[in-house]
């Protein structure tokens, strides 16, 4: 049962918190159904009792007050009087009376106001000789209607769709993890290099919150266009304990939600519905749920929260703000300041202020709510980040030769492969995993033991790139009508156009962007470290004090 904190005034229909009107839908569809058979059995009173968890006396409160009302979800929130004093409550002939003329009449296209409703339902009550009722209590029985069915029925359906999200008709969620958001956005900051500090453009962040507690569970600053890799990403930083990550950023702060989610509710873009996302989700048995087409309002969570953070970001030197006119004659070139360290420390400590934070839905801080829920059951975590990421990493399909796999002009071949190299005419097209920020080892599924072996460059002397660079050095030879390109002439170019970069790093924004994306940008371990290999250098964080604005200090209520 909701706490005190929890109850609604009349109108709590539109100040109900997501749990609380779960509640009420629930009890709607028991109750409803009890209340239309007519005589409601001791049996059928028990049997509803046990399935909402309330006594059977209550049963029958319910089922008066579902008569006694309008028949919609909000006459079962909690905390609403089913009469006595002061309720305003009237004789059953006449609450039929305008239960029917506002079915009938008010929710109308042709949207009558509710002084017209008023007087057909005083005209209807004297023709059958009833109390004509106040119109104060037509009038709370009009806000007492379902907005969404109420707008929808006066307005149509495209007008509700604004509605949905602030009437709270999601599913319940119980406990965290149960459901877990997931969207991205461009910054509206321009960062700096860490060489020159000079401006590469504004960088991307995706972001994962938990339903039930209102959490940022996960969160990944890439200077990519969402893709799977940065969903996998995303998805690494939230089901692995966050303290090893804080600590190489350089932060002393607390961030301790984390953990599998049982389900991922996304929207349509074509990084969701990716074969590494549903095979990566399949592997660690994560259910994928994908918002109503045309209604991006059902991801309203998520929204909110990163339109919450873009407003703080608004605050930082190099700001762009939401749109032209806001930014007005502000430089915001001249004004970055902030690399994507940097910023990266800054949106973690505004996180971390956020989750002990008052929120206005569950009028608790996230910190609390998530410590209440995880507290009989903790979570399920990762604890090599870099192995379950593999699991997320794009896929492609080779068939395997005596020389090993070939993708993109680009040989592998370990020792390893030679057991399926005798066998290869009977395993046909091999599943393999790249991660694009460095090809230079792929992960092949063993088609026996269904786990990954690691397979690096066949010619060890060629230097790490990512497959951004690879593309570039490929459309560069095309340029100069090279038609047939083989490894050493595409791998010549790499290097040729890396000696470029380095020259002009001080006045092009484009090649310092591309320096940063060639280092492998991000809060992860390169993906390499999974299943053997060099673990990569670990560079000093950066100064704590660099970031030049202060964590969220109010928060916007969703």
């Amino acid at each position: 049962m909701p706490d005190a904190s929890e109850r609604v005034d009349e109108r709590g229909l539109l100040t109900a918190s997501d749990r609380v009107w779960g509640l009420a839908k629930r009890r709607a569809e028991v109750i409803g159904a009890l209340a239309a058979d007519g005589v409601v059995s001791v049996d059928a009173a028990d049997t509803a009792a046990v399935e909402l968890g309330i006594t059977r006396r209550h049963v029958y409160t319910l089922v008066r007050r579902w008569r006694c009302g309008t028949g919609v979800v909000s006459d079962m929130l909690p905390g609403r009087s089913g009469g006595g004093a002061g309720s305003g409550r009237l004789a059953e002939p006449v609450e039929a009376v305008v239960r029917d003329v506002l079915h009938r009449k008010y929710l109308a296209r042709q949207r009558p106001s509710a002084a017209v409703v008023y007087r057909e339902i005083t005209q209807t009550c004297r023709s059958r000789g009833l109390r004509v009722p106040s119109y104060n209590a037509v009038a709370r029985r009009i806000a007492r209607l379902d907005p969404v069915v109420s707008v929808r029925r006066r307005e149509g359906a495209d007008a509700a769709r604004s509605r949905v999200g602030a009437g709270g008709v999601a599913p319940v969620v119980e406990v965290p993890l149960a459901q877990v958001q997931m969207d991205h956005t461009v910054v509206d900051v321009i960062v700096v290099d860490e060489q020159h500090r000079l401006p590469i453009g504004r960088p991307y962040v995706t972001v994962a919150i938990d339903v039930y507690s209102r959490s940022i569970v996960g969160m990944v600053l890439t200077l990519e266009a969402p893709s799977a890799t940065s969903v996998g990403l995303c998805l690494a930083h939230m089901v692995t304990d966050k303290r090893p990550w804080l600590e190489r950023v350089g932060l002393a702060v607390s961030w301790p939600m984390s953990g599998k989610p049982v389900e991922l509710y996304l929207d349509n873009a074509a990084e969701f519905h990716s074969e590494a996302l549903n095979r990566g989700c399949d592997q660690h048995g994560i259910e994928l749920r994908y918002r109503p087409l045309g209604q991006p309002h059902y991801g309203g969570i998520v929204e909110r929260v990163i339109g919450t953070l873009m407003s703080r970001v608004h605050e930082l030197p190099g700001t762009t703000f939401s749109n032209p006119a806001q930014r007005g004659d502000y430089d915001c070139d001249a004004s970055a300041c902030l690399t994507m360290g940097e910023l990266e420390r800054w949106l973690a400590l505004a996180v971390c202020s956020y989750h002990g934070q008052v929120h206005g839905t569950t009028g608790q801080t996230p910190a609390a709510l998530w410590a209440a829920g995880t507290a009989e059951r903790s979570p399920t975590t990762v604890t090599n980040e870099a192995s379950f990421l593999v699991d997320f990493l794009p896929v492609v399909r080779r068939t395997l030769t005596r020389t090993g796999f070939v993708i993109d002009r680009v040989h592998y071949y370990s020792d390893a492969l030679r057991p399926w190299i005798a066998r290869r005419e009977t395993l046909g097209r091999f599943v393999i995993r790249r991660d694009p920020r460095d090809i230079s080892r792929i992960w092949v599924l063993d088609p026996d033991d269904n786990a990954y072996l690691q397979v690096p460059y066949r010619t060890m002397s060629h230097p790490a790139v990512s497959v951004w660079e690879h593309a570039a050095a490929l459309a560069r030879l095309r340029e100069l009508g090279r038609s047939q390109v083989d490894e050493a002439t595409l791998f010549g170019m790499i290097d040729q156009m890396r000696q470029i970069t380095a020259g002009a790093q001080t006045s092009s924004r484009k090649a310092r962007r591309q320096e940063v994306r060639s280092q492998g940008a991000g809060h992860l371990p390169q993906a390499a470290d999974a299943l053997g290999g060099v673990p990569p250098s670990q560079c000093p964080p950066d100064d704590p004090g660099a970031a030049c604005a202060a964590p969220f200090e109010d928060i916007e209520q969703w």
